[in-house]
């Protein structure tokens, strides 16, 4: 389908155009985009591609950047953003209605996978090992034998369902519900040598049997409750503060999933978590 400008939708110029490019270089819809009325919405784009393993990153030197695949720009004089290519790099595309410009590029972005492999196990379905609450970004965890699950906001008394969350962002996908499995935990101990207690992960879910990197971008049940998996739950350096020396390298790519809750109800252990589409 040929990518145009659209009349209003409620996103700003800026978004509309930055959207079509990411629309084109991934032959994406670009309904699915998010829209945004400001700027180009790079956080909620950046969540969007987050759910598919993909980051946007921005180029230091745009003017001189080189890629041998696609990438999105902006031109001296344009009103727009158009998908560059090649080395040296030039103008590949430039979507319906807008004016590039002519000048050097004044700004870049390539869309790029964070992990070019990630860790997987060929298990598909599993189980609650352990389930905690969190009262705040600082509070040691409670752990339960259930839990009350609230659509579109957390683990009933859990941080992020209360706005006490380290990273709290209003509609930011994924901060309803951290998954973490426990072979991640005992891989840290027996490859890496860290031994850390799962609940100092501080993710919500402890699971058992299951590729949780799997479920990025799926729709999956724990229990009976449909959630969705929105980004991978990278271990940062917040995190490292409060966990031994070596945490951070060994959950690369190990440190569980970030879901969204798309249905209320009651969580307990030892209930299964299987992918929606085997149910």
């Amino acid at each position: 389908m040929k990518k145009t400008l659209l009349p209003p939708t409620g996103r700003s110029h800026e978004n509309q155009t930055f959207s079509i490019c990411i629309a084109e270089i991934l032959n994406a819809e670009l309904r699915d985009i998010p829209a945004a009325s400001n700027g180009i919405g790079l956080e909620k784009i950046g969540y969007w591609l987050a759910a598919q393993n993909l980051a946007l990153i921005p180029v230091r030197a745009p003017e001189s950047f080189q890629w041998a695949g696609c990438w999105i720009g902006r031109l001296e004089g344009g009103d727009g953003y158009v998908v560059m290519a090649g080395t040296p790099s030039g103008v590949a595309w430039i979507p319906d209605g807008v004016i590039s410009g002519s000048g050097d590029v004044c700004e870049g972005w390539v869309i790029a996978p964070p992990a070019l492999a990630l860790p997987q196990r060929d298990e598909k379905h599993g189980t609650i090992e352990a389930i905690f609450r969190f009262a705040d970004s600082g509070a040691p965890g409670e752990l339960l034998s259930s839990a009350h699950l609230l659509a579109g906001v957390g683990v009933d008394g859990d941080r992020y369902a209360i706005g006490k969350g380290h990273f709290q962002s209003e509609g930011r996908w994924g901060q309803a519900l951290t998954l973490i499995e426990a072979e991640a935990i005992e891989y840290l101990a027996s490859e890496h040598g860290v031994e850390m207690p799962a609940v100092d992960a501080r993710r919500n879910i402890v699971t058992r049997g299951i590729d949780l990197n799997a479920l990025l971008g799926q729709r999956f049940r724990v229990g009976e409750i449909l959630c969705q998996g929105s980004r991978l739950a990278e271990p940062c350096a917040w995190l490292q503060k409060t966990t031994p020396p070596g945490m951070l390298r060994g959950l690369v790519h190990r440190g569980g999933l970030r879901a969204d809750i798309l249905e209320d109800g009651e969580i307990r252990l030892g209930d299964k978590i299987i992918p929606e589409t085997n149910n």
